[in-house]
């Protein structure tokens, strides 16, 4: 295991790299409250509301976890949350921020932080399904403690590639690679979904470690609800969402990581990364065509 001081030393080296960066960030977000872009949608009793919403927590107990959907759908955009994760011994528990449509061969974009015994890195598990295929799962290690503070974790979603970012770094991209007889969601929009739950029948070492209820209620806290994206409730929004270059998202700077941001996903890859399904060759003999393209190996 990792020791978690030299992880974090790593880490805040890593930031300073980031303000260094020049090549094409996200716009920054802003910090609006919880009530302009989510609804609770399961275990409304479960949220708390900080500061008039500027701030909820998530809770987590034996009665029930919790979760909030985006009020809209969207059909590309900016997305991202300020977050702070369960602190302490927080095995077997599961926080999520991802994009979901709702059809039956549906796409989904995925953060999951995994919890960990006390004393033990948390695990980010990203994940990419397109016309209902998934098994593409990619975990690190965060360079820091999530449970200390808040972080920002968000995706840029155009036509030509997904992005995740950590605090501005990114960690992962998907390309849009239909030429190459790979599905990416392009025609379906998403809403936004966050939720906290028990899941130690997998999250932590494959299910081998087990809630411990005694350190229960679980909280996760989020702040910064920020969401820019293009609505797309209707067929003929949809229709405006798939024009090119009408956002900024869609400009040239956006179709690819530049030089700097290559690097910085490349250290994090050598440096914090536990699974790539794209390295995994037990599982795939031959890499799934994508990973060649996404230069994330």
């Amino acid at each position: 295991m990792m020791d978690l001081k030299k992880l974090y030393l790593i880490g805040t080296i890593l930031l300073n790299l980031s303000i260094l960066a020049v090549g094409a960030q996200p716009r920054k977000p802003v910090d609006v409250p919880f009530q302009r872009n989510y609804v609770p949608s399961w275990s409304a009793d479960h949220i708390k509301y900080i500061k008039g919403g500027s701030s909820v927590d998530l809770v987590l107990d034996k009665i029930s976890g919790t979760g909030f959907q985006s009020k809209n759908s969207y059909l590309f955009g900016h997305f991202s949350m300020r977050m702070k994760l369960v602190g302490g011994d927080s095995a077997g528990v599961v926080t999520a921020f991802y994009l979901s449509s709702q059809t039956n061969e549906h796409d989904e974009i995925d953060f999951e932080f995994l919890g960990n015994r006390t004393g033990q890195p948390y695990i980010l598990q990203t994940n990419v399904f397109t016309g209902g295929k998934g098994d593409r799962e990619q975990r690190i290690y965060l360079w820091f403690d999530p449970t200390k503070g808040f972080h920002d974790y968000g995706i840029i979603w155009n036509m030509d590639m997904l992005t995740f970012f950590v605090d501005n770094s990114p960690i992962r991209v998907f390309k849009n690679s239909k030429d190459l007889g790979v599905k990416y969601p392009f025609n379906q929009p998403m809403k936004l979904y966050s939720s906290l739950w028990e899941a130690d029948d997998w999250a932590t070492r494959g299910g081998l470690e087990k809630t411990n209820w005694a350190n229960a209620p679980f909280i996760a806290s989020y702040t910064s609800f920020h969401i820019d994206g293009c609505v797309a409730s209707t067929p003929q929004e949809v229709q405006v969402c798939s024009t090119r270059g009408l956002k900024w998202w869609d400009q040239p700077a956006f179709k690819d990581l530049d030089g700097e941001q290559y690097r910085r996903l490349r250290w994090v890859r050598g440096k914090f990364t536990i699974y790539n399904y794209c390295s995994d060759k037990a599982r795939y003999p031959t890499p799934p065509i994508e990973c060649s393209r996404d230069r994330d190996v």
